[in-house]
């Protein structure tokens, strides 16, 4: 099963160096069922391999002239801080067992997994039926600060709460929005993905221990994925990937559904 965990690290890196996100959704299934490590811990993991293979991303995009740094800042004011309330102050507040419905215990647990299923059904319908507008040369490059604040909150919540990145919320802003060309987009939804969850791995420092022995390769491996990703998005088209991504993100998310409620 180790096995299949690995490879799948590499498959999250190349979702995240091709699309600019997607794969981070794939990472606490991964942790959880592959590896057998907690969902409230998971989440944590989630948050360093995801931040560290997105950084290297970005910073292979940075060095390509296809990060907007006005429009990550305005993400990144909003999302960084409610990332870092959340995993600091709201989750080790919340007790594993929250309520019971006759035989039947609603854990923490158990809701971790459901809502992040939920956010992975989401983000493979977006994956399937959205099209990119790719706009190499965008006439319009203002950015809605009230916008990117309300839309930073959002992606902030999806991070902190379950460990994702939030990609498939990034990207169609900063294109439909902010009206970025696809690969500015790709290369600014890697530098706020990276913000975020890095700044959220640090508050979880002081109450979380971590395997780091298990932690170094899993993001070794994610990050070299991003390097292929990358290069697969010079020579793929990048559209036919996604949708066929979207597929299997949907199905894994249905999977999760079905596991958590009836096959446990």
């Amino acid at each position: 099963m180790e096995i299949a965990g690995y490879l799948a690290a590499l498959l999250i890196g190349i979702s995240l160096g091709l699309i600019g996100g997607g794969g981070s959704i794939l990472t606490i299934p991964v942790l959880v069922y592959l590896f057998h490590i907690q969902p409230s811990l998971a989440t944590g993991y989630s948050l360093f391999i995801v931040g560290c293979s997105s950084l290297a991303g970005a910073y292979k995009n940075f060095r390509r002239g296809n990060i907007h740094f006005k429009a990550a800042f305005y993400f990144g004011i909003s999302s960084i801080i409610t990332v870092v309330l959340i995993r600091k102050f709201l989750l080790p507040i919340i007790p594993e067992n929250l309520f019971r419905i006759e035989h039947f215990y609603v854990t923490k647990s158990l809701v971790t997994m459901l809502l992040f299923a939920i956010v992975m059904i989401i983000a493979s319908l977006n994956m399937i039926s959205k099209d990119s507008v790719v706009r190499d040369d965008p006439s319009d490059h203002t950015i809605h600060f009230r916008k990117a604040l309300v839309r930073g909150v959002e992606v902030g919540l999806l991070t902190g709460l379950l460990g994702a990145g939030g990609g498939f919320i990034i990207i169609p802003v900063l294109i439909f929005s902010f009206h970025l060309s696809m690969k500015q987009a790709i290369g600014t939804s890697l530098l706020i993905i990276s913000m975020n969850s890095l700044f959220g791995f640090a508050g979880d420092l002081f109450h979380q221990e971590f395997n780091w022995w298990l932690l170094a390769p899993l993001t070794m491996i994610a990050i070299t994925g991003t390097f292929i990703g990358r290069k697969l998005g010079e020579s793929v088209p990048g559209e036919k990937l996604k949708k066929g991504f979207g597929w299997f993100v949907l199905v894994m998310g249905i999977y999760i559904i079905i596991h958590e409620l009836f096959l446990k």
